[in-house]
């Protein structure tokens, strides 16, 4: 059984049904309830258009959970900065809980969706944020300096390409989210906050 008992609208557009779904999206949403207790609205929003939601989740859960050059923190870091620069209510909901989850850190997700320049962040994490917030607002004006600035905290150019590839991700997410109205699931904004003692 899902958290969420009612669902309201969540897109501007048609939400499939999800009898209406192909085996394999219907599959996976039930393990998104068997893990999460829930079907994200993104899962549902994006499913309009099955194989392209498939292809989509499948190349998003690579580049965001298996192992790769860039931390978890790293990469839910990222997401949560350029979806606050891109003022997108849905990925900042979920995105600042994942990273409320992964490091037990309530305030951190709060500070960079504010101003990710006020955190309490290591060089090689200024590095990357600046360079993520950078591709968001301005990529045609980046030179190789931008490389060249996260090569000396330490990056390979793997984890650069990483980053970028990370950083694109949620451009294009966000851009998909708030063109079309996708509600984030008002569970995200509960998850892994502080109990009072």
């Amino acid at each position: 059984m899902e958290l969420e008992e009612k669902r309201a609208a969540t897109a501007w557009l048609r939400v499939p049904e999800e009898h209406e779904l192909p085996e394999e999206v219907r599959q996976l949403f039930a393990k998104f309830v068997e893990k999460t207790g829930f079907v994200p609205n993104v899962a549902r929003n994006f499913a309009l258009l099955p194989e392209h939601f498939l292809r989509w989740f499948r190349y998003y859960d690579f580049l965001m959970r298996s192992e790769g050059h860039l931390s978890r923190k790293e990469r839910e870091m990222i997401a949560v900065v350029v979806s606050a620069t891109n003022r997108c209510e849905y990925c900042l909901a979920s995105h600042t809980a994942y990273l409320r989850e992964i490091t037990g850190d309530p305030v951190l997700p709060e500070v960079l969706a504010a101003n990710f320049r006020r955190a309490r962040l290591t060089p090689r994490e200024q590095a990357l944020l600046e360079f993520a917030y950078q591709m968001t607002v301005s990529s045609e004006t980046m030179s190789s300096a931008e490389v060249q600035r996260l090569r000396a905290a330490g990056l390979s150019d793997e984890a650069i390409f990483e980053a970028a590839q990370v950083a694109a991700m949620f451009n294009f997410t966000n851009r998909l989210a708030n063109a079309l109205g996708w509600v984030p699931n008002e569970v995200y904004y509960h998850l892994h906050r502080c109990k009072e003692a």
